[in-house]
């Protein structure tokens, strides 16, 4: 984050004064920092690359581009993972604070100990409704960059981060946050190492 919102200025009333907020990525980590940063007042809005929110949980067996493994290739919009992926903690152990976890009901009919993908990806979804945090998140929007603003160094008073992204018409949009929160996961691309003698 650009700085702490708890050191923010505060207002007239004494109170912290509210911040616009960018959350980039609407999986399970930019879920629940929304929800935490809409509770405290702020101001949020959450960028999330594809069509839905979940993250890494939703599965989509069509790969977007060619295999990142095969080409090398960065670039993955494919989920990263398989068709029979189960959890591997037991539903008693998943959930959020003061919400619903997933011992508490069934979301898309798997009421196994170790849940599907499908889910997961239910609880995560009834999670963005039930919060609030749903009516925040923009779909189909990618960030391409997150930067101060040219020509004011960072830490100066009035510090703005520029967050530049990319909508469905292909046309890049620039909007200023005071803070931004970056919950993109590591679970898109395969890390494979390169070995002497390959």
């Amino acid at each position: 984050m650009a700085k702490s919102l708890e050191s923010s200025p505060a207002q007239a009333d004494g109170m912290p004064r509210a911040r616009a907020v960018a959350v980039v990525g609407a999986g399970a980590a930019g879920l629940v920092a929304a929800r935490e940063l809409l509770r405290e007042g702020h101001a949020v809005t959450v960028f999330e690359r594809s069509d839905h929110v979940g993250g890494t949980w939703a599965y989509d067996p069509r790969p977007d581009g060619p295999d990142p493994v095969a080409s090398g290739n960065a670039v993955h919009g494919g989920s990263s993972m398989y068709a029979s992926l189960r959890t591997n903690l037991p539903r008693e152990l998943m959930g959020f604070s003061s919400h619903e976890s997933l011992a508490g009901r069934v979301f898309a009919g798997d009421p196994r100990a170790f849940p599907s993908h499908r889910e997961m990806l239910a609880f995560l979804r009834a999670f963005a409704e039930e919060s609030g945090v749903a009516r925040h998140v923009r779909l189909r929007a990618e960030v391409v960059r997150v930067a101060p603003p040219p020509g004011r160094p960072p830490g100066e008073e009035e510090e703005r981060w520029s967050v530049a992204w990319r909508g469905e018409s292909g046309a890049v949009a620039v909007e200023a946050f005071d803070a931004v929160v970056v919950c993109n996961g590591h679970c898109t691309v395969p890390l494979v190492p390169k070995l002497r003698g390959e």
